[in-house]
């Protein structure tokens, strides 16, 4: 099973046109992060797209660009990238020369967004949400796997013999689907046969094997061998020494976070004891190493899982030292556990 980390890049606004310190300090932060987390052997870095004041993010492969000079091995994703409101022509140009200036190491991996700022921001109707996206993955799909593509589309122009550039050194960019829980996200991946990314952020994570299920069962009917599908499951974490440690360190911003997205959403208040039922029964990977192994093994148990992806906070105010041990944590102890525990071994990148 690959392990890895993803970030949305969470900052404190600047409020300025220029001069933002703030996004200039945490983008450093993030490619510190993602240069430790090469270092200590983790498979697999991925950044999410965003267009709001408190995320620095909004071009993936722009930084996993300037982190693909600082790294060896790990594989570079988007987390995602928001294709509804993006040219899926100049996604794939975007991750195809990141392809190359990291010696084959791009990933995209494409959702439908969370947030729904991009739609104004690039002039999308967001009534046209679900129709937008599946209409730019089927082209995402067809450049991906066509030099010279031929197109037809009704929300964006038709391509007819067109070629697209530039081809990236993989014979294909690995394309994930990443999905929150809706039923035909699962079987739009599993008829396609696309590798599926889960984020599970509340509930108990069986409830979501159905979801999974689902996924598979799409494929198999869809004529697929299962048997070689990819699974990702996502969840937020955060590691310290001890358990304690961890939970009373990761509280305050997670409370500020959840609360803050929960004020948009009507979501109710975020409290210490429902914070601690989903540390315990949820899917926060909040603990010690020994705590995270174990809820690691259990998600494989549930769902059979090729990948799990740790999604860090760090900008919401847990200071850059403490997400730096997280990680070195998760490289160092977390890893090496969950593999010898599976029979698997870290992937080698050339």
């Amino acid at each position: 099973m690959e392990l890895g980390i993803s970030s949305f890049g969470e900052m404190k606004p600047d409020g300025v046109a220029g001069q933002a310190v703030n996004a200039h300090r945490r983008m450093q932060e993030l490619l510190e992060e993602i240069k430790l987390a090469d270092e200590v052997g983790l498979d697999v870095f991925g950044l999410g797209e965003h267009h709001r004041p408190d995320f620095v993010v909004t071009v993936p492969e722009v930084v996993l660009a300037a982190a693909a000079t600082l790294t060896r091995r790990i594989r570079l994703s988007s987390a995602v990238t928001v294709l509804s409101s993006a040219d899926p022509v100049r996604v794939f140009q975007n991750f195809a020369t990141l392809d190359l200036v990291s010696n084959g190491r791009a990933e995209i991996m494409a959702g439908r967004g969370s947030f729904i700022e991009s739609f104004p921001l690039f002039g999308y109707d967001l009534n046209k949400y679900d129709e937008l996206f599946t209409e730019k993955l089927d082209l995402l799909l067809n450049i991906n796997k066509n030099e010279i593509v031929t197109w037809e589309g009704n929300l964006r122009a038709s391509i007819e013999e067109r070629g697209v550039y530039p081809r990236p050194i993989q014979p294909a960019i690995p394309i994930w689907l990443a999905v929150g829980g809706t039923p035909a996200s699962a079987v739009r991946a599993g008829t396609l046969n696309i590798p599926m990314t889960v984020a599970i952020l509340g509930g108990t994570p069986d409830r979501f094997v159905p979801f999974v299920n689902l996924y598979r069962q799409a494929a198999r009917n869809a004529g697929h061998d299962t048997t070689q599908q990819q699974l990702g499951i996502n969840s937020q974490f955060y590691l310290a020494d001890d358990s304690q440690r961890a939970a009373d360190e990761f509280f305050p911003p997670y409370e500020i976070l959840m609360n803050r997205v929960g004020r948009e959403r009507g979501w109710s208040p975020i409290t210490r004891a429902h914070f601690e039922q989903m540390r315990q029964l949820g899917p926060l990977m909040v603990g010690s190493p020994e705590q995270v192994i174990d809820k690691i093994l259990y998600f494989h148990e549930l769902f059979g899982n090729t990948r799990y992806i740790a999604q860090t906070i760090s900008g919401y105010g847990i200071p850059h030292a403490r997400t730096l041990r997280s990680i070195e944590l998760f490289g160092t102890k977390v890893a090496p556990a969950v593999r010898k525990a599976l029979g698997v071994s870290a992937i080698v990148t050339a």
